[in-house]
């Protein structure tokens, strides 16, 4: 999975766009990242910018916004509503895709190094980011804001984690964070009674709702030692939540903010507020979306309502989507285009032209042509994705056999290997080609002078070795697929073993055309070591290959004979 973080730094500027349009344009002039929103506030005077992209493009775009509004933006003449103590008062770092929280942080961390040691700005780490236990909370980093930041920098106990501890007047601080997603997010009730979302949303929320002497409802509220409201927990942690009417819609909802999707998620939000509007006689007609969500918080949601009807899991990526869309009733109120609503689609406005998203007369009408890509590495990938489509299918088909309900989830198990393979077998088509294009590429390098040379001596080099590597992968995603294609036969519904007797000879094929591709391009390569080595492996794999398809054909003619 391509690895993507989302950056939402706060600029102390709402109200001249001008400045505003400086910074983003910073953002913008960077490759391999996507400007998603620019949200000014007047009251606040402050400017909320989210973008998304790869780990190094997001901090190489930070720190030129950062950069930029050190320049344009002085803080000496800043007046606003919110907190805030610097220029980019807070620049905080969301994983998204493919890539941990403790990546994130390190580069969190790489960011706030940078804008220290070169900006000079000093820099607070806040939230999962912190040094210390004391600086997780953002609050607590900015507590006598802007205004006492320069009596702050002199106290030893604040010294910044990055930059020097020197107040400079038209700057401020900055903090520097690692958090999780946040997710805006509305359930619909079918009620009109603010009243009564609210009380959904106080059963629901981390905070919960006030303690009351005498009636619950109208008894005056208890108050601690200190004189502070006493709560009774809501259900859900990281969760906050309010009800309101929504006069365009005509409805109440409970309007909810999960701060920490990894400890609640979208699909426990929605069911936890189902519980409580069926006790309260109300009912959750669907819910609604506000902003964005990542792909994996979607695809979690679909599986769960998979598992809750006892269906495979293993199914294609665009089916669970649209079930967790039709479970969560995402199109109550309008319709739901996921390529606006998930950030991985929206991002994915790559036009380059894919083999994989042609019809299948339009991949074999390319291949037959006078083009020599895609050639026989993109076809042995694509027969090694049909013959684990098969083996993916009958695990599905035997997760569905009526009488065998008790073993769903053993055949579940088994489609999702058969899935996960499938897809990197198809991403592997495309790379196929690719890697014969950057080899044509490099041999197109000029070569007059000894240094162009050398250089273009290196980048065929560097080619050969790719164009080895993908056919090997290929190899070996379709050698683990004969796995699942035995099973399938010995344990699948056996009204479709013969389909698993082609998938393994799909799968023994794309072994050994994947393999001719890996010999015929190591003849060109210098590195005689690495040769020896995949080559060894490569052996290994076809070998093993050959005797599975063999065991697989024997136990299907076997079972088709008994019939």
């Amino acid at each position: 999975m391509k690895q993507l973080i989302e950056c939402v730094p706060n600029f102390s500027e709402g109200r001249d766009m001008t400045i505003i349009k400086q910074i983003t344009d910073e953002i913008e002039k960077t490759g391999s990242v996507k400007l998603l929103d620019v949200d000014p506030g007047k009251a606040t005077n402050r400017t909320v910018v989210t973008f998304v992209g790869t780990p190094d493009a997001v901090i190489k775009a930070a720190f030129q916004a950062i950069k930029k509004a050190a320049e344009v933006i002085d803080m000496s003449k800043h007046k606003g509503e919110h907190p805030r103590f610097g220029g980019t008062d807070v620049c905080p770092l969301v994983p998204i895709s493919g890539i941990s929280m403790e990546e994130t942080v390190n580069y969190a961390h790489q960011l706030g190094e940078r804008v220290g040691k070169e900006l000079k700005i000093p820099v607070y780490c806040y939230e999962n980011a912190a040094f210390t236990e004391e600086r997780r909370n953002l609050a607590t980093n900015r507590s006598g804001e802007y205004e006492g930041l320069a009596k702050k920098l002199v106290d030893p106990h604040w010294k910044p984690d990055f930059g020097p501890a020197i107040f400079n007047p038209r700057t401020g601080a900055i903090a520097i964070g690692a958090r999780d997603f946040l997710i805006a997010y509305n359930v619909n009730l079918n009620t009109t009674s603010v009243r009564r979302a609210n009380a959904v949303a106080f059963d629901i929320r981390d905070k919960g709702r006030p303690v009351r002497e005498g009636d619950p409802v109208t008894g005056k509220i208890k108050k601690d030692e200190n004189g502070e409201p006493v709560y009774l927990p809501g259900k859900l942690k990281a969760c906050k939540a309010i009800g309101w009417y929504i006069e365009e819609y005509g409805i109440a909802q409970v309007s909810i903010n999960l701060t920490n999707i990894s400890i609640t998620p979208v699909h426990v939000a929605f069911e936890e507020a189902c519980k409580s509007a069926q006790k309260r006689g109300l009912r959750v007609t669907g819910s609604e979306l506000v902003g964005l969500i990542p792909l994996k918080a979607i695809i979690e949601a679909g599986k769960y309502f998979l598992r809750k009807q006892k269906r495979s899991l293993g199914i294609p990526e665009e089916e669970i989507v649209k079930i967790a869309v039709k479970s969560l009733g995402l199109d109550d109120l309008k319709p739901f285009n996921t390529k606006e609503k998930i950030i991985e689609y929206l991002l994915d406005n790559n036009k380059e032209k894919k083999l994989i998203d042609m019809t299948c007369k339009g991949f074999t009408n390319e291949t037959a042509s006078e083009s020599p890509a895609p050639g026989g590495g993109s076809v042995s990938a694509f027969v090694g994705a049909l013959g684990v489509s098969l083996g993916t299918m009958v695990a599905n088909l035997s997760a569905h056999k009526p009488g065998w309900d008790d073993r769903w989830e053993e055949f579940s198990t088994w489609a999702e290997k058969g899935q996960k393979l499938k897809d990197e077998l198809l991403i592997l088509v495309d790379e196929d080609t690719r890697a014969f294009n950057k080899i044509m590429e490099a041999f197109g390098l000029p070569k007059e002078t000894e240094e162009e040379k050398k250089v273009r001596t290196m980048a065929i080099q560097a080619a050969t070795k790719t164009a080895i590597e993908i056919p090997f992968r290929t190899m070996e995603n379709a050698l683990e697929s004969m796995t699942i294609l035995k099973a399938m036969v010995e344990t699948g519904n056996p009204n479709s073993v013969t389909d698993a007797g082609v998938g393994a000879l799909c799968a023994r094929s794309a072994v050994s055309g994947a393999f001719l591709n890996v010999k015929v391009n190591v003849t060109g390569l210098h590195d005689k070591t690495f040769v020896e080595e995949i080559l060894r492996k490569g052996t290994e794999l076809e070998e093993k290959a050959i005797l599975l398809e063999k065991e697989i054909l024997l136990l299907v003619n076997e079972k088709i004979t008994r019939k």
